[in-house]
């Protein structure tokens, strides 16, 4: 059993998150919050396996109580926003949540998303997460980072990273570089060891932070 906290100013929104996800079998809504501060006080309370977190909130906002939230290690975060230009998501991944949705995301997709996250994955959009980052981190919006964090990898795992970055699932990175998926899993493992990351998400935004990969690259 999934189970879920809801984290959003909007009680409507709450009781429609709540209504599509109550339907499933394997997701239990163990608790609501109403803003950051709270969602931080619940999750150390209620420890679920997901928040879902909006970002846009009272009290304490979304991203800085999806940083305490990670940090504690009680809960992996989902965070949800309005617009897919939104660098409050983009905060938010840097501060530990494992994926962002749009919250008009059809309620199939995002039951997949909680499932996925559930397990240990993270959800990386390749259509909404790479416009974000190159908005904020490739058109003049922030110094890149120091690229020799990267000389760890060798030159098949920078391959994988940048596959990564661009969006592609092990499956398809193994069917692009004539590999096994399980070798692919391997080398996806490794990279997140040797660079210190938690999960795709931050290895995508190293990638762009070090200019690994550019926007508009394909």
């Amino acid at each position: 059993m999934i189970r879920v906290l809801l984290v959003d100013d909007q009680e409507l929104m709450r009781m429609g998150f709540r209504m599509v996800l109550g339907a499933q079998e394997d997701i239990d809504v163990v608790g609501e919050a109403g803003d950051g501060l709270d969602a931080v006080h619940m999750s150390a309370a209620l420890r679920p396996d997901v928040v879902l977190m909006d970002v846009r909130m009272p009290v304490l906002d979304g991203v800085e109580a999806t940083k305490r939230i990670t940090e504690a290690g009680t809960s992996r975060v989902l965070v949800m926003t309005t617009f897919d230009m939104d660098e409050y998501a983009l905060s938010a991944l840097r501060n530990g949540a494992s994926g962002f949705l749009l919250k008009d995301t059809p309620p199939g997709d995002l039951v997949s998303a909680l499932r996925a996250v559930a397990s240990g994955d993270a959800v990386v959009s390749p259509s909404v997460t790479k416009r974000l980052l190159s908005r904020f981190l490739g058109d003049g919006g922030g110094e890149l980072r120091d690229a020799s964090v990267l000389d760890a990898l060798t030159e098949r795992e920078r391959e994988v990273l940048v596959l990564i970055a661009k969006g592609l699932s092990n499956t398809e990175i193994a069917r692009k570089l004539f590999l096994s998926e399980a070798t692919v899993k391997t080398h996806v493992g490794r990279i997140l060891a040797k660079l210190e990351l938690r999960d795709r998400v931050q290895a995508v935004v190293l990638a762009y932070e070090t200019g690994l990969v550019r926007p508009g690259d394909v």
